[in-house]
């Protein structure tokens, strides 16, 4: 890992690193932001929440919009913040050049089909890569972790923490993808990375918030998700009433909450993202 930057914030300290990712066959970079209790001869091992950001968004996203700096460091918690995607000029990207596929869109899934396979592995990345770099390196507790994320990043967040349930503490999402195979992100997404036979569309289920819980996928804690009702993408591509759905009839704990008036914008990721940080720190006893 080389250090790009650093920052004093709040008390403790925004970085960002960039490291050679043997499962993305690619460079990559990852926000680290580190609170008080983490810094100096003293430093602590601390707990980490993990935000995955959204279609478009790079590493700096939610270090430079969330403003989550200042409550985590009240709260004593990390902040990863890793790209959305493998980057670079050998890997291949959306081959019609729009912006919701490819470079910026790799949807926290391992890709099955060619020529995505050698680099889109952000699930990979994620749950065997990052963890264990980042916690040779820094003070940071790989046994205390929660995952959240935003839009595309809310979708990684729900199916990683459904699919890997052992590696995360709490999971939350804002105005996540909720049903990827239903919506037109979503489907063109995944036949791209996993292929479109219907050989190929049942394995689709396994990167699906909706499908994961009909098919037997479930937490003991409650799912907290904030959705906007004037977000423009909320009936078509998040559908919060499917996961509404899919929770309550397979034994999902869900707190589904919709915020009249917000919509898909960082000004609403910002607004809620106290609410989700002491979220996590709560699963992680830093408060009651």
């Amino acid at each position: 890992m080389k250090l790009l930057s650093s920052h004093r914030c709040f008390q403790g300290e925004q970085r960002r690193y960039c490291l050679k990712s043997k499962q993305l066959n690619s460079i990559t970079n990852v926000g680290v932001y580190l609170p008080p209790n983490a810094l100096g001869i003293d430093r602590q091992v601390v707990p980490a929440l993990i935000w995955l950001s959204g279609l478009t968004c790079t590493d700096e996203n939610a270090v430079l919009k969330s403003g989550a700096q200042r409550k985590a460091s009240e709260l004593g918690l990390a902040l990863i913040t890793p790209d959305t995607s493998p980057r670079g000029d050998d890997v291949p990207t959306d081959p019609d050049g729009h912006w919701d596929f490819g470079h910026g869109a790799g949807y926290y899934l391992d890709a099955l089909r060619e020529p995505w396979t050698t680099h889109y592995r952000m699930n990979s990345f994620l749950v065997d890569e990052l963890f264990s770099l980042l916690s040779a390196e820094l003070p940071i507790d790989v046994l205390r972790l929660g995952l959240s994320g935003h839009s595309m990043g809310g979708h990684g967040a729900l199916v990683l923490g459904l699919r890997q349930p052992e590696c995360f503490l709490s999971i939350s999402a804002v105005s996540p993808i909720a049903h990827p195979s239903a919506c037109p992100w979503g489907r063109k997404a995944f036949s791209f990375l996993l292929g479109d036979t219907p050989a190929a569309q049942a394995h689709w289920r396994q990167w699906d918030t909706v499908a994961l819980l009909e098919d037997g996928h479930r937490r003991s804690e409650s799912l907290l998700v904030d959705v906007g009702l004037a977000d423009p993408y909320l009936e078509e591509q998040l559908r919060p009433e499917d996961l509404r759905i899919a929770a309550a009839e397979n034994g999902q704990p869900l707190d589904l909450v919709l915020h009249d008036g917000y919509d898909h914008s960082y000004f609403f990721v910002a607004s809620m993202m106290d609410r989700h940080l002491e979220h996590h720190a709560r699963a992680m006893k830093l408060i009651v």
